[in-house]
């Protein structure tokens, strides 16, 4: 029997319920996703240009920018000089964890699913998410900061400098071949249209108050209410 559903819930492709079981791995995007900011905007904030950077980051998850690395070269550039201080201060003040990430997230682990973090952020805030929220595995970008500030530049790591959305589906394949399950085994929650190729070779895409593109390719769409409402097709 199919259940009763929360308001806020859009299903397409499937009959809920699914089986938890069924699946082993969830990927998660962090920024507007687990968390309630864009770290970058925030970040941006400090050196008195918000409005001019969320409005790229803006333009960039609803996909009228198409190149994502270049899109967040862009905006790193504009961060040269912001004080490290200033992330320290976004952790403590500013960034929160959105509404029924800890609940979904808990069940996910109880229910034996491994879990990734994938994000365009830094892991400046990617590590400290990941530790508080105990996720197994994670992919970041690494902000370059010298003599305390901000130098507008990544720091190239061993698979690349920037984690883009080919990035995203490249890490979640790549998590599903290392513990031996199928892409139909995982299950991807995003929020931006460069979540669409990790959500698009998932068995189950959440799409998590998303952008208008990425809601109408989800599976499964939280429009209002908290992240563990996705546990009402999940049983």
């Amino acid at each position: 029997m199919q259940p009763d559903l929360p308001s806020g819930l859009v299903v397409r492709g499937f009959t809920p319920p699914l089986r938890l079981a069924d699946f082993r791995l969830a990927a998660f995007d962090m920024d507007s996703t687990l968390i309630n900011i864009e770290c970058i905007d925030e970040i941006a904030a400090a050196a008195g240009l918000k409005a001019e950077v969320a409005a790229i980051t803006e333009a960039t998850m609803r996909g009228e920018i198409a190149d994502f690395k270049e899109s967040l070269r862009r905006r790193v550039a504009l961060l040269k000089g912001v004080p490290e201080q200033a992330l320290h201060e976004i952790w403590t003040n500013t960034l929160r964890l959105n509404p029924g990430v800890e609940t979904f997230l808990g069940t996910l682990r109880a229910a034996g699913l491994k879990t990734l973090l994938v994000s365009g952020g830094f892991t400046f805030f990617s590590d400290r998410v990941a530790q508080r929220l105990a996720i197994d595995y994670t992919r970041a970008n690494v902000l370059e900061i010298a003599d305390g500030r901000l130098t507008g530049g990544l720091v190239a790591q061993a698979w690349g400098d920037i984690c883009d959305g080919l990035e995203k589906q490249r890490m979640l394949l790549q998590t599903c071949a290392a513990l031996g399950i199928a892409p139909s085994q995982a299950i991807a929650v995003g929020d931006g249209s460069n979540d669409l190729p990790m959500m698009g070779v998932a068995g189950l895409s959440i799409a998590y108050h998303a952008k208008p593109a990425v809601r109408e390719k989800a599976m499964l769409a939280i429009d209002a209410g908290g992240m563990d409402d996705a546990l009402a097709v999940l049983r």
